[in-house]
């Protein structure tokens, strides 16, 4: 199940803005009446400008009328005021409600995506791209329902009444507007890949930061503070370096259009103060092109601001959605149905797989493993051990072939349900920054706290626990740095044994132990496997004593199985890897932990 980000051509900025805006119909009714009053404030900006055009005229041709327009100048003033409240107080509202939605979206998303998906991408990039993309799109989401909506309303409403009103005069705010949207779009091509490298920088540097403290340890055993902070600081000189070039851009960008603003007021007042010469213009026609010019360029200063602050938010914006756009397994649908209450016999069935960024790494595997039977793989580092028991809970899917469960393909049910019947011990704990009792009820949620005692003292864990400041309530550091690894994979054992499922994968479980503490929770391991198919990946020759099939892996294949006796009388493989130490015998004799087996649970065969 490895699931790529699509590839495709990069959205354009139209469309990205399309799909941010997209994002609000979750809340549609108030989205549209958020709308609504930015129309009606557009109206009032058109109608303030005319307003103050009949003041200025009838002061000169008719002074009684003037107190009616500034009555009406004053009543319309309040109105926009209590208008702008409500608009700046929902489009708030709305915008953070939206910016959580979006978190959490993101957030669940991301954790459905199989570990294919997370393995291609690092936990410090993707929780850079979720609150740079969820801050983002608060900003456009703000931006757009406070103001850039009525500007571009206001826009289209005034250079259409002012064509209709004086065509000549109009003609020159029409040119500025052009002036404008020329200029940006002249300035956004020529800058546009610079930006996307910027935004590739800050991710880097924020994977390297993030890699760096989430290994402090290391970095400080090893004396690299000094390399890492110079790692970083050129990351940081490099995205500087990037992003001069398009801030020098878009600053004369901004001289540019302020210049032919300057310009255009002139050149109306000018011309008006012509026509007006020639009887083709009144002096309130002069007066109210003026408020519509005046207005009209404060509203393309805050249009070219938005163009912008899209344009730099654009690159972020993409991967955000690049990440939405992975698709999640498909097998999660309400309709697929979930896996039926397990027995645990296992079947490979010709099983292949390969990841993406190299060559096969198990091929052709093919076994049977009855129901409550242990069976364990081992091989050489690389040989695709590991690789071979994560197929089974699907943390990737073959490349042909097929496993079955009881003789149902795992891949024709519900992800979720096959996964709640396999229980994992990685060779990493896996540990959450959560108390000790919240990391072993990971598995059962519901689970009480005397549930939780007696999983920890069936993996002997209760002693150390209860040693700790605060039992079971006691914090665990970040990947559960804060215990010892004998520690550490108890708490796992124990979330292994709460969750209590049927069939159990044992991914290195012992090895971080030391030969003294594996002993005493030898005891553990044998409660946890008894009644349950258990698939083994080990290096203790008392584990793989005890297993009714051991699969011996080279390259990817299984080149021998059978029984530990058969093996070593066989001197093949097995018995090479046994005499090149692969397998740790304690120093007393092996202590073999072996419960008399039902006749089912010994046949294991091999297809």
């Amino acid at each position: 199940m490895e699931v790529r980000t699509p590839r495709a051509p990069p959205m354009s900025l139209l469309a990205v803005y399309r799909r941010v805006l997209g994002l609000l119909a979750v809340e549609r009714p108030l989205f549209l009446l958020v709308c609504a009053g930015n129309f009606a404030l557009a109206g009032l900006i058109f109608y303030e400008s005319w307003l103050f055009g009949q003041v200025i005229g009838k002061l000169v041709g008719a002074p009684q009328q003037v107190w009616r327009y500034i009555g009406q100048w004053a009543g319309f003033g309040l109105l926009g005021i209590g208008l702008n409240v409500w608009v700046s107080l929902y489009a708030d509202r709305l915008s953070h409600r939206r910016r959580q939605g979006a978190i959490l979206a993101f957030f669940e998303h991301a954790l459905r995506l199989p570990p294919g998906f997370h393995a291609q991408h690092h936990s410090g990039g993707l929780l850079r791209i979720m609150h740079t993309g969820a801050s983002n799109l608060f900003t456009l989401w703000l931006g757009f329902l406070r103001s850039h909506l009525a500007t571009l309303l206001s826009i289209v409403v005034m250079l259409p009444v002012a064509m209709v009103l004086n065509w000549k005069l109009a003609s020159l705010m029409a040119g500025l507007l052009i002036c404008f949207l020329v200029s940006m779009s002249i300035a956004m091509r020529r800058t546009a890949g610079a930006q996307r490298e910027v935004e590739k920088v800050h991710h880097a540097l924020a994977e390297r930061a993030g890699d760096v403290l989430s290994n402090a340890a290391v970095v400080q055993s090893f004396t690299r503070h000094d390399a890492e902070i110079e790692g970083v600081r050129g990351y940081s000189d490099r995205a500087l370096a990037a992003q001069y070039p398009v801030l020098r851009s878009w600053a004369w960008l901004t001289v540019a259009n302020r210049s032919a603003s300057t310009l255009t007021v002139v050149a109306i007042l000018a011309f008006g103060v012509w026509l007006a010469s020639r009887g083709q213009a009144s002096i309130g026609d002069i007066v109210t092109f003026a408020g519509f010019s005046l207005a009209i360029i404060g509203r393309l200063d805050q249009l070219a601001s938005f163009a912008a602050g899209l344009f730099y938010h654009a690159p972020a914006l993409r991967e955000f959605f690049q990440v939405l756009d992975a698709e999640e397994p498909g097998d999660e649908r309400p309709e697929m149905p979930a896996l039926p209450p397990v027995r645990g016999e296992v079947v490979y069935e010709d099983v292949s797989f390969s990841y993406a960024s190299g060559g096969p790494a198990v091929r052709h595997l093919d076994f049977r493993v009855p129901a409550g039977a242990k069976v364990a793989l081992v091989g050489p580092t690389g040989a695709g051990k590991s690789t071979a028991a994560s197929l089974l809970y699907r943390a990737y899917d073959p490349t042909s072939g097929r496993i079955t469960i009881d003789g149902i393909d795992i891949r024709s049910v519900r992800l979720s349900s096959l996964r709640r019947n396999v229980g994992v011990v990685f060779q990493d704990a896996g540990l959450l920054y959560r108390s000790i009792g919240d990391n072993i009820a990971l598995g059962q949620a519901a689970a009480s706290a005397a549930q939780i005692e007696r999983a920890a003292r069936a993996a002997e864990a209760h002693e150390f626990i209860r040693a700790k400041p605060e039992g079971y309530a006691t914090l665990v550091a970040e990947r559960g740095r804060s215990l010892s690894g004998g520690e550490r994979q108890r708490v796992a054992i124990a979330r292994a044994m709460l969750k209590d499922a049927p069939i159990l994968v044992l991914d290195e479980a012992t090895s971080a132990l030391d030969s003294a503490t594996e002993l005493r929770i030898q005891r553990a391991l044998e409660t946890l496997t008894r009644g349950r198919t258990t698939f083994v990946i080990a290096h203790r020759l008392s584990t793989i004593r005890d297993a009714d099939l051991i699969l011996v892996l080279e390259n990817g294949r299984i080149v021998e199985q059978g029984r530990y006796e058969d093996l070593v009388r066989r001197d093949g493989a097995f018995a090479r890897l046994a005499r090149a130490g692969e397998f740790v015998a304690y120093p007393d004799p092996p202590v073999v932990l072996r419960t008399s087996r039902s006749p089912k649970r010994a046949s294991v065969s091999a297809e």
